[in-house]
């Protein structure tokens, strides 16, 4: 699915676009990283067959922006969570319902937006090997999640179709609990992992 494709990640110079980044080349694919200090957003954008938006939050809505003029008809798959300083394990979903969705109505309708990678600490993909930690992923399109799933799957990620675009509003404030879970026990990157799912390879319609 993803062989002849190629994959912007913007914002890959950041903990987990390099990380990302990293997996998927060892995979075989193609990456481009889009960055403030080397491709241009635009530019990564617009050589890329599938955009990966890799920002914090407060970052979102000008890169949207910066892309914009290059994903039409495209995927771009939305890793941000809504994380506001300095009350970050707060869940502070924003006003759309989700990052996700907030991408989804700055990009507009003809661009597929899903998202994923919410709920995963960036220092253990950046070492290779299997990370204990699923991967859900969101959008209105199975065919378009599907893309996801894939690569979270090359990234070495267990990966799970989560639903509907709005669904990612559960992962993202996850995101809040699981730092807060860290730093109450005291983990090393807390993660989530789904039990008595026989076979993920073949989601029901």
């Amino acid at each position: 699915m993803l062989e002849d494709m190629t994959i912007a990640v913007i914002g890959g110079r950041g903990k987990l676009g390099a990380a990302l980044a990293a997996r998927w080349s060892a995979a075989g694919l193609e990456v481009l990283i889009g960055s403030r200090s080397g491709m241009a957003y635009a530019e990564a954008a617009a050589a890329a067959d599938i955009i990966v938006v890799t920002v914090p939050f407060a970052a979102q809505a000008e890169t949207l922006a910066e892309i914009a003029p290059h994903v039409d008809g495209k995927i771009v798959l939305d890793t941000t969570v809504p994380l506001v300083p300095p009350r970050v394990m707060r869940v502070q979903l924003p006003p759309e319902g989700s990052a996700a969705q907030r991408a989804q109505a700055l990009l507009g309708e003809n661009v597929r937006v899903i998202s994923g990678f919410h709920n995963l600490a960036a220092h253990k993909l950046a070492v290779p090997g299997p990370v204990d930690c699923d991967c859900l992923v969101f959008g209105d399109v199975r065919t378009d999640r599907a893309v996801g799933v894939a690569l979270a799957e090359a990234a070495g990620l267990r990966a799970l179709h989560g639903g509907s675009l709005a669904n990612s509003a559960a992962a993202e404030a996850m995101t809040s609990v699981l730092m807060f879970l860290n730093r109450t026990y005291q983990s090393d990157g807390a993660g989530l992992r789904f039990t008595a799912i026989p076979d993920v390879a073949k989601p029901a319609a």
